[in-house]
């Protein structure tokens, strides 16, 4: 195979994988352009359309498919073979694609993403930030990183967090004017912030436990919202009551311009998991980003 025929088809699998010119090209250093250029001159090539084009979407043909399908294992062998060569000299190189929440991305991530490059130079970290359960097979994503309640059990699994906990939060001046929740059957009374689930789009359901006691609450407001950052700005300016991650709401609560209202009724779950196949062979890029996250799980 020529180096130009080589990197026609690792300039696909970057496109099926990113499922964006615009991504896929930022990823290769090319622009949009020469990618596009790239595609077409494989598709010319093979004398058979790959990709489906539209303004907002890219997806593979039946026969994108299929090629996809072989090439997958060989450019994860290839990939597989150089880092064992660069573990081997005493360094580990290559790309490693996470796929995350922002949540987990912001607090816990993002924070060491300098200590990470200082300490592995040579890779290359691809963050795919998305809140929708998705299948790191199918995205063709080394590692996933969810909440460890919402894992596969054929997943191996690794704590980067400690327990987390739901806060209820509301300003001051709301609190003032509504009264305070005391319990949870109180927020039918008060204007409550809902945020859309990412996987299906219907407004969370508020959890609550008080002991032994589980349930969930449907709760009505005048704003929906599908990011909880926005959520914690309306409950800020008094628009209502929002149910968000502790550590999320922690600094305002801290600084006073938000105050936790049913304590008691947070429920406590299990923190952030790294995770992927059991059956898959871990590279060594993983196990350095994994080693470097229980060094400094906090």
């Amino acid at each position: 195979m020529r180096g130009s025929e080589f990197a026609e088809l690792k300039a696909f699998a970057a496109v099926v994988n990113h499922k964006s010119f615009a991504r896929a090209a930022d990823h290769l250093a090319v622009s949009p352009s020469a990618l596009s250029q790239t595609i077409r001159s494989l598709e010319e090539r093979l004398g058979v359309r790959l990709l489906n084009r539209t303004t907002r979407s890219v997806a593979p043909t039946e026969a994108g498919v299929r090629l996809m399908s072989r090439l997958a294992p060989a450019l994860d062998e290839l990939a597989a073979s150089v880092a064992e060569v660069s573990e081997q000299r005493g360094k580990v190189a290559g790309t490693l694609r996470i796929n995350l929440p922002r949540v987990c991305c912001d607090y816990f991530i993002a924070p060491r993403l300098g200590a990470f490059h200082r300490a592995h130079p040579e890779i290359t970290l691809d963050l795919f930030v998305d809140d929708a359960i998705v299948d790191i097979v199918a995205g063709r994503f080394d590692a996933g990183i969810r909440l460890g309640e919402r894992l596969a059990k054929d997943m191996v699994a690794i704590k980067i967090s400690n327990e987390l906990e739901l806060t209820a939060v509301a300003s001051k001046e709301y609190l003032s004017q509504h009264g305070k929740p005391q319990q949870p059957q109180d927020l039918h009374q008060h204007r409550c912030i809902n945020i859309r689930m990412p996987t299906n789009g219907a407004p969370y359901r508020w959890e609550f436990a008080h002991g032994r006691r589980e349930f969930e609450i449907s709760v009505h407001g005048s704003l929906i919202v599908n990011d909880s950052r926005t959520a914690l700005r309306a409950a800020v300016e008094g628009v209502g009551i929002a149910y968000v991650i502790g550590i999320e709401s922690a600094a305002l609560v801290a600084e006073g311009r938000l105050v936790r209202v049913l304590e008691s009724w947070s429920p406590r779950f299990p923190g952030f998991h790294l995770y992927y196949p059991s059956h898959r062979q871990v590279p060594p890029t993983l196990r350095a980003f994994v080693q470097f996250l229980k060094g400094g799980r906090r």
